[in-house]
């Protein structure tokens, strides 16, 4: 999936301390968002397969997890924006118009946008929130300043580097990126699990068990190093003990400023 640069170039304005909680009304609001965190966690575990491929560029790896993730995020904007979200999107980015509709539609299409730039942008961490609570779950997109945490796997990747190194240095400098990507693939297919783990089958587990789940993951690039961290989340169990009728905006709650604390981002600078 690509989006068009020309109508679209990006405002992390949009997702400035803002998340979107949704809410999960019935079984099938939870096996729609159940079916969406799988794809992710497939995604990873996709991701994970080509990192650990010798034969096959990193580009390679992020633009396969890139085409799994973007359709959960299209389902979820069809879901409230229609087939034209797009447009929508857009329209309200411009300023042309100002509605609950629109903001959900840019909000979930600028963070799809900033997935997208991942390989191309450096210095700039990506960590999304995903929390569910009983009735409801929440997104919250967030960035920061920096490339990884102090919990961050890192890696090479040689195609980024433009450097003109000498055969012996640069068939060294190879062989060292195939083995931390290969030790990435292990730590990014370990990490899927615990997606799995988080958002368990709304028809195989009993709602008591999954009335709670969390997860942060956080990926950024400088120059020819690239890293991936994912984590386990407790939501705030008081956060929303109200029901939620339809989709909102809501204001990040204190799970996104302590998890920030405790990734010990080496930029502090939130965008």
């Amino acid at each position: 999936m690509t989006i068009t640069g020309q109508r679209f170039n990006g405002d992390a304005e949009v997702l400035h301390r803002t998340a979107v909680r949704t809410p999960l009304p019935d079984e099938d609001a939870e096996r729609l968002f159940h079916e969406n965190m799988m794809r992710v966690a497939d995604a990873r575990e996709r991701k994970a397969d080509l990192l650990a491929d010798p034969d096959v560029p990193l580009l390679a790896a992020y633009e396969a997890e890139f085409d799994r993730v973007a359709e959960s995020f299209r389902r979820r904007l069809r879901q409230f924006a229609g087939d034209d979200y797009e447009s929508v999107a857009v329209a309200y980015s411009r300023g042309e118009r100002d509605d609950r509709i629109g903001a959900l539609a840019a909000y979930y299409f600028e963070g799809l946008w900033r997935i997208q730039q991942r390989t191309t942008v450096t210095d700039v961490l990506f960590f999304p929130i995903i929390l569910r609570y009983p009735d409801s779950f929440t997104v919250n997109a967030r960035f920061a300043s920096g490339y990884r945490t102090t919990e961050s796997v890192r890696y090479e990747s040689p195609e980024h580097d433009a450097t003109d190194l000498d055969p012996e240095h640069a068939e060294a400098y190879h062989a060292e990126s195939q083995y931390s990507q290969r030790r990435a693939a292990e730590y990014v297919r370990e990490t899927a699990q615990i997606i799995r783990e988080e958002f368990p089958d709304p028809d195989e587990t009993p709602f008591e068990e999954r009335r709670y789940g969390g997860i942060v993951s956080a990926e950024g690039r400088q120059g020819t190093r690239f890293s991936a961290m994912l984590t386990r989340v407790e939501p705030d169990p008081e956060r929303f003990d109200d029901r939620v009728g339809e989709p909102t905006l809501v204001a990040e709650g204190p799970e996104a400023e302590r998890t920030e604390a405790e990734l010990l981002l080496d930029g502090d600078v939130v965008l």
